[in-house]
């Protein structure tokens, strides 16, 4: 389905992309030491369906459309801003936590699958690098249409995302439980994703900040 012969460059690019700070990473990383090794789980799993999704796209078509418009990418930017300040104020506005019941977690699990689900769904600089990136290693010398060979190449970079996020939140995760123990932290873990949330709609609209600065 792909070319073997650019299959070790691919891997190298991704690995290095996956070692970039990027929202999800600090959505997954805080979801992981605020809540949990099994919130950040599910919050890796809302990441890794996302770019499953996008993936589709990709290969469809259908997102390099979407990345030709200006206006499109513009809507996709504050809509997923305006998403996520919405968690911030949520959870900023949630009363102090108590230890996570079995149900609790349950609750926080699915939400934060949601949340990393929707949120990379509407950021526009998600869907601009799977329509930049894949296509790069696209090859003639495979029988294979070009959607087919990024396809493939996208299923390839979401396993590898999400072999890397499952790290991250078992290393991460070992820090939340000892936090999660302390009973001065429970009472401001909302409060530190709220920041978190603050923190990546600003993320989001940066290019767009930047813009009406530089006016």
């Amino acid at each position: 389905m792909i070319d073997l012969t650019i299959l070790p460059l691919y891997l190298t690019a991704v690995i290095a992309l996956l070692l970039i700070p990027g929202p999800d990473m600090l959505l997954i990383a805080s979801s992981s030491l605020s809540y949990g090794r099994k919130v950040g789980v599910f919050a890796s799993l809302g990441n890794a369906t996302s770019g499953v999704i996008l993936t589709l796209l990709a290969a469809l078509g259908v997102s390099a459309m979407v990345a030709m418009s200006p206006v499109a990418l513009t809507i996709l930017q504050v809509l997923g801003a305006g998403y996520l300040l919405k968690m911030g104020v949520d959870c900023l506005r949630s009363s102090a936590s108590i230890a996570p019941s079995l149900s609790t977690e349950v609750t926080l699990s699915s939400t934060f699958y949601q949340r990393a689900l929707v949120s990379n769904l509407l950021n526009p600089k998600a869907l601009v690098f799977f329509v930049m990136f894949l296509p790069q290693f696209v090859s003639s010398n495979v029988p294979a249409s070009s959607g087919e060979q990024m396809l493939v190449l996208g299923i390839l970079l979401n396993i590898c995302g999400l072999l890397f996020n499952l790290l991250l939140v078992g290393l991460v995760g070992w820090g939340g439980h000892l936090l999660l123990e302390n009973a001065k932290f429970r009472l401001y873990q909302h409060k530190l994703m709220g920041g978190i949330f603050f923190l990546l709609a600003l993320w989001m609209l940066s290019d767009l900040l930047l813009n009406f600065l530089s006016i």
